[in-house]
């Protein structure tokens, strides 16, 4: 389930990043927080050579990101969750440190933001 919900998460995203809406995507990503632009690039990131699934992670067959994949988003992730007004002891306490729960966590806050502004640019 967690799996399914994080690649549905990366697919929407991914979905968004390549919007070719012109003015509106513009005027989308001029709204966004540095929190979201950070995540943005985190998961842009995620495309660089170095960054890429390493033969053995591609055997591994598992739809999942690696730990070392993973890592990559956390950072970006928490400072998102965090500017959302969630203490570190209450992520730490949710998540108990879980990357994918962190991404996942992240993910949602990420949606909603961006819904926010899209609602906010419609009834401009």
């Amino acid at each position: 389930m967690k799996k399914h919900l994080l690649l549905s998460a990366i697919a929407v995203i991914s979905i968004i990043s390549c919007n070719s809406e012109g003015t509106a995507v513009n005027t989308v990503q001029s709204m966004k927080t540095p929190q979201m632009e950070n995540y943005d690039k985190a998961f842009k990131s995620l495309g660089a050579p170095q960054n890429r699934p390493t033969e053995e992670e591609k055997k591994s067959n598992t739809s999942e990101l690696s730990d070392r994949r993973k890592a990559l988003l956390v950072p970006a992730c928490k400072e998102l969750i965090i500017s959302s007004g969630v203490t570190e002891a209450e992520l730490m306490r949710k998540t108990g440190g879980d990357m994918s729960q962190i991404i996942v966590w992240a993910t949602n806050i990420y949606m909603q933001k961006s819904d926010e502004i899209r609602k906010n640019l419609k009834s401009e």
